[in-house]
């Protein structure tokens, strides 16, 4: 741990920067800390954070910038930061004018983070791959044929023509479905497939054609992504001179962006800051990556996050992520029935 004034220098070190991209001189640390100590102790503060590896300066008597180790500090001195009551609100409002939409909802987002961090916002859905059985309806048809509509957890939902031995009526129709609802409800195919009970022929041709049909579903897990704010990101200083660019820009064309700034393991709780060396992609290693997860374990889940260059605004990316990132979690317990997991 550094001591108190030697914190309240790195911290203003790092404020200034963020929101300068200059370098960071002893004079100007003196003017924001308000210190009652001369210049002289100020600078020799400064040399003992280069020494620590808190911050770089290109020679002697050059403005300071923060290093990956100094922005750590500086962000863990963030915790518990919280977005303002007014964004709040506004955040919510916004939400509530969009539709029941999950992919509504993850659009304004990103476009939200975006916004507000001046950087690239990712956010991801996750659903199961395996789909699980929520409710059938059998629709009445000319003859002896009928429509089965099938939905599943995950608010998916598909169609299938049946055709019957003999016309059914719709009355006969409703008695199968009562059924077929009450024993599969949230079951997967493969436990409907084990599921041993009495049908009749016409509930059992029922029951074999929603097992095709989730069949269908089962594929393994696939990731949506969202993006919004590259122009953001690429007006900041750091590229510039274009070096960085190509690099962000091939892994948004190729959609590898939302997969390659997740890490190894990404905390279930709270917002996780990734600082430039401690990204697992070499090609993001001079970037910072904020994130979050939101959803319903059982029912779809995602990740939140702000991507951009180390001297990124972290105060304003963790609020921000923190707080959408419960929002959605509610939004989506709203969507599937549930209580959210704080609850």
């Amino acid at each position: 741990m550094l001591l108190p004034r030697t914190e309240k220098i790195l911290r203003s070190i790092a404020r200034q920067y963020i929101e300068e991209a200059m370098p960071v001189s002893s004079a100007n640390v003196m003017r924001d800390c308000k210190l009652s100590v001369c210049s002289a102790t100020v600078r020799n503060e400064m040399v003992h954070l280069e020494r620590e590896g808190y911050i770089i300066r290109s020679h002697h008597s050059a403005g300071s910038v923060p290093s990956d180790k100094g922005y750590r500090y500086y962000v863990e001195s963030l915790k518990g930061v919280e977005l303002p009551a007014a964004e709040q609100l506004l955040i919510n409002h916004l939400f509530h004018q969009v539709e029941m939409e999950l992919e509504e909802w993850l659009e304004l987002a990103a476009s939200l983070i975006a916004k507000r961090v001046q950087n690239v916002a990712v956010v991801t859905i996750h659903r199961p791959a395996v789909g699980k059985f929520h409710h059938l309806e059998l629709v009445s048809l000319q003859g002896p044929r009928a429509l089965a509509v099938l939905i599943l957890r995950g608010a998916k939902v598909r169609q299938q023509l049946l055709t019957f031995d003999e016309p059914p009526s719709q009355d006969d129709l409703t008695v199968i479905t009562n059924k077929i609802n009450a024993a599969y409800s949230g079951l997967t195919s493969a436990q409907i497939r084990a599921k041993k009970m009495a049908l009749s022929p016409e509930e059992q041709q029922v029951s074999d054609t929603l097992l095709k049909m989730m069949k269908a579903e089962d594929k393994p897990e696939y990731e949506e992504s969202y993006l919004d704010g590259l122009h953001f990101m690429l007006e900041q200083p750091e590229f510039d001179k274009k070096l960085r660019a190509p690099a962000i820009m091939e892994l948004v064309e190729q959609h590898r962006l939302g997969r390659t700034i997740m890490p190894d393991e990404l905390d279930a709780e709270g917002v996780q800051v990734i600082i430039g060396q401690e990204n697992r992609e070499e090609v993001i290693r001079n970037c910072s990556v904020v994130l979050s997860r939101y959803g319903l374990p059982d029912e779809a889940v995602g990740t939140i996050g702000v991507v951009g260059p180390t001297r990124m605004h972290y105060e304003r990316a963790i609020a921000a992520i923190g707080y959408l990132s419960v929002v959605m979690t509610k939004l989506m317990a709203e969507l599937y029935g549930r209580k959210p997991p704080s609850d």
